[in-house]
């Protein structure tokens, strides 16, 4: 099930969401109690993360705009208070795509380079991405970090540049003990995306997550961007994945081998149940190759923003 909702989740993402619509209809939104005031909300998209207490709710990420109505209903069953502030841990569709239902109801904050990608539409491995209409745009951004202080949260999003995107955010729900990571983290055992063309890096994804590793409890709860809830340990051994992984594969760069020489010689076999979702081993041998051989696009500056 996981797999399946996985590989919709992406297609989604990356253009096919009219071919898939009809499967919305069939989509039932799951909500777990994270710690304290958090909620986790999973349906086909990014995971949603949701602050609710006696100010209202922050949401954190949105899904698709197909879902929103079952968004709403599914956090009206956890308390009847508003919608008071949308979070976007970045540009994707499967993160963003509600953002044009909730951005008439609350303010919607994101890292600069959200906005702008979601202005410009943009290019992954899989396709186009159109541009974003003005409804679905962050009207609220921020270069390093910003804070929300509701429900007695004080709600921290700290910019995480080159991992999953240039435009990454973390969030940190500081009372009740909770992160939410964004694709900065697949959990489950898989493979992540690392968007190259958005000036993602699997060295930034390793380097972000051992920041959160090294920040945060022991006890932590964490929320990933897809795959169930998480614990240090989860995180921990993803990294370990990240890192053993682009070792193999850098270890080929350096004799000389060719991106199909590497594939040919099956060189992330020992981690092939890692492949089994959307992301297959070859083509994460493909991320590594271009995130170790490349320099990531998009930053032009000292902070890792995108130029203006």
């Amino acid at each position: 099930m996981l797999r399946t909702l996985l590989a919709f989740t992406l297609f989604s993402l990356l253009g096919a969401m009219q071919a898939l619509a009809q499967d919305f209809s069939k989509v039932e939104m799951k909500v777990e109690k994270v710690a304290g005031t958090v909620y986790m909300l999973q349906g086909a998209g990014g995971n949603i993360g949701a602050s609710v207490g006696e100010d209202g709710i922050v949401i954190v990420d949105d899904e698709f705009l197909p879902l929103a109505d079952k968004i709403e209903a599914a956090l009206k069953g956890i308390t009847d208070k508003p919608v008071k502030v949308v979070l976007n841990t970045h540009w994707h569709g499967d993160h963003t795509g509600g953002n044009p239902h909730f951005g008439e109801k609350a303010p919607i904050m994101a890292q600069e380079n959200v906005r702008k990608r979601l202005i410009t539409g943009g290019k992954t491995r899989f396709g186009e991405t159109k541009p974003a209409e003005k409804s679905a745009l962050p009207i609220i951004t921020f270069e390093d970090n910003v804070s929300v202080h509701l429900n007695g949260e004080d709600i921290q999003a700290i910019h995480f540049p080159h991992g999953h995107t240039d435009g990454d955010s973390v969030i940190f729900l500081k009372q009740s003990n909770v992160v939410h990571m964004g694709d900065d983290f697949f959990n489950g055992g898989m493979f992540p995306f690392i968007d190259i063309d958005s000036g993602g890096s699997v060295q930034g994804m390793i380097a972000g997550g051992e920041k959160v590793l090294a920040e945060v409890p022991d006890d932590v709860k964490i929320i990933p961007g897809h795959g169930p809830l998480a614990t240090k340990a989860d995180l921990r051994k993803f990294i370990t994945v990240l890192k053993e992984t682009s070792a193999a594969v850098e270890a080929g760069i350096k004799k000389g081998k060719t991106l199909d020489q590497l594939k040919q010689e099956k060189v992330l076999a020992q981690w092939d149940s890692w492949g089994q979702s959307f992301i297959k081993t070859d083509m994460f041998i493909e991320i590594l190759y271009a995130s170790l051989k490349n320099k990531p696009t998009g930053p032009k500056n000292a902070h890792g923003h995108l130029s203006k």
